[in-house]
């Protein structure tokens, strides 16, 4: 990935956050003929640094026999309006540009085929993504018959963490002013998308 000194997220605290944030991974693997793809929600052991996840067994990536891997994590993006800049009415030597922050996990992965291990990430993955809701979901109450048949379809992934490039291109190029025009060009755009990214820029950048 090719990444300017300053839009280098070199923060691991910062690189984990964008992860358990949007966990959804875009998983790719060599295969025979380039490479394969996959997108898969993982979990971050950071005591082990390590991402844990699962595909179906039907899924051939699994048996792929390179076991080299890439993982990256898309964070909040947008599309970013010259207008915003109040140095573009200035001098106009302003152009659009396009906002975004993503990790990018590089290491191996292992294959796990062991049922008790299987049921324990499948109950940590839920728990997880239900500890927010008013009515949590548990896997208890699915019956018992359904999660054995569900758990045997599917394999573990365990990717071991060799390195991670971070790359958070929010506009610390830019001027206070701009950046400030930038946020609030964002927060107006009634988008939820376009929010998310204020929000995610303010929380590296509370008082730009």
């Amino acid at each position: 990935m090719y990444i300017p000194a300053h839009f280098a997220e070199q923060n691991t605290e910062a690189l984990r956050t964008l992860i358990k944030a949007y966990p959804l991974g875009t998983w790719v693997v060599p295969d025979e003929i380039g490479l394969t793809i996959n997108h898969v929600p993982f979990l971050l052991d950071t005591d082990h640094n390590q991402l844990l996840g699962h595909v179906a067994r039907a899924n051939p990536v699994w048996k792929a026999t390179n076991k080299t891997a890439a993982v990256v994590f898309q964070g909040p993006q947008g599309y970013i309006s010259p207008s915003w800049y109040p140095s573009k009415h200035e001098h106009h030597r302003a152009v659009p540009t396009w906002n975004y922050a993503v990790a990018h996990v590089h290491g191996t992965f292992e294959v796990i085929q062991d049922r008790e291990w299987l049921l324990s990430h499948i109950t940590q993955l839920s728990n997880e993504h239900e500890a927010n809701k008013i009515q949590p979901w548990h896997i208890s109450h699915a019956p018992h018959e359904y999660i054995d048949k569900m758990v045997s379809a599917i394999v573990g992934i365990r990717v071991h963490i060799e390195r991670i490039e971070g790359k958070f291109k929010l506009s610390q190029n830019r001027s206070k002013a701009d950046l400030l025009g930038v946020l609030a060009g964002l927060n107006a755009s009634q988008s939820n998308n376009k929010a998310s990214l204020a929000a995610f820029m303010q929380t590296l950048n509370p008082q730009p």
